[in-house]
């Protein structure tokens, strides 16, 4: 097919390479050159701008940061819808992989349908790791028969496929797995932090809690890279920030309490604003450290 990749970042660049790979041929767009350069091994043709990639595309990807980017690259000047137009094509599909909030997936779905052309809201969960693994789980929303054209392209990228609902509800499925995998971080983090300060050793802890009801993926995979202190990023902490900003205002708009979605917010609100914004989540275990250590 011919596949239209736009957000060429962390995850995004490893996503796409898995669809070249398969021996589908993409049309690229990226504000900065540097994120191009791994194309050049594969079958991959640059465009000057999103229009362009929408002219050449069946199918268009974005992995982008946040709602403007989308509204930006879909409806914008210059953008997929403007070229669908231009070329007067029909039967276009965009992809949207990032994470946004519901209500914005949902507002972007109606103004594309209005255009003639399809969409998918389909965040995805697993990090880095997981894109470059192609071990992703994606949550889709949107029409059935648009989901089953596209999966077989999903599955290049992902292990876990699943269409969650209408459009709108993958992001809601993501906002549900962003509050799991963010209370999850903080308390594994202040398990550890815990045991430390009692003068025992959080490996010790770890190994334990792994055989009984505390067991969860965040312990197993997460609590090592705590233990190794391997803070490299997978998914930064200004990325979980972003995320459970969404989760907290989509909460405010449907009158619901959050409680500890809310508590981790402000988790993640202080490691940005300490400087730890760039790293991966996990090193929240070294924002509750410098915390103590203040005691």
């Amino acid at each position: 097919m011919q596949i239209g990749f736009i957000g060429l970042g962390l995850m995004g660049r490893p996503m796409a390479l898995h669809l070249a790979r398969a021996g589908h041929t993409l049309h690229l767009w990226a504000r900065r050159t540097a994120s191009l350069a791994p194309f050049k091994e594969v079958d991959a043709h640059v465009h000057p701008n999103p229009a362009e990639v929408a002219q050449h595309a069946e199918v268009v990807f974005l992995m982008v940061a946040d709602a403007p980017d989308v509204m930006q690259v879909a409806l914008g000047e210059g953008g997929l819808a403007e070229g669908v137009a231009v070329a007067g094509k029909s039967g276009l599909v965009i992809v949207d992989m990032s994470t946004i909030a519901p209500t914005a997936a949902r507002d972007i779905g109606a103004r594309l349908a209005a255009q003639g052309i399809e969409f998918l809201d389909a965040p995805v969960s697993g990090g880095e790791t997981g894109a470059i693994g192609a071990s992703l789980t994606i949550m889709a929303g949107g029409k059935a028969e648009i989901f089953a054209q596209v999966k077989p392209l999903f599955e290049k990228m992902g292990k876990s496929v699943t269409l969650i609902g209408e459009c709108g509800a993958g992001q809601v499925a993501k906002a549900c797995n962003q509050i799991l995998t963010g209370v999850g971080t903080v308390a594994v983090a202040e398990a550890f932090n815990f045991a430390r300060n009692s003068g025992v050793d959080p490996a010790r802890v770890r190994e334990a809690l792994l055989g009984g009801f505390a067991y969860s993926k965040i312990l197993e995979n997460h609590g090592q890279r705590m233990l190794d202190r391997n803070f490299k990023p997978g998914f930064k902490a200004w990325m979980h920030q972003k995320d459970l900003r969404i989760v907290m205002e989509e909460a405010h708009k449907l009158g619901l309490i959050l409680p500890s979605a809310a508590a981790t917010a402000q988790m993640f609100n202080a490691m940005v604003g300490s400087g730890l914004g760039e790293e991966d989540s996990i090193a929240m275990l070294k924002l509750l450290e410098r915390m103590s250590s203040r005691q």
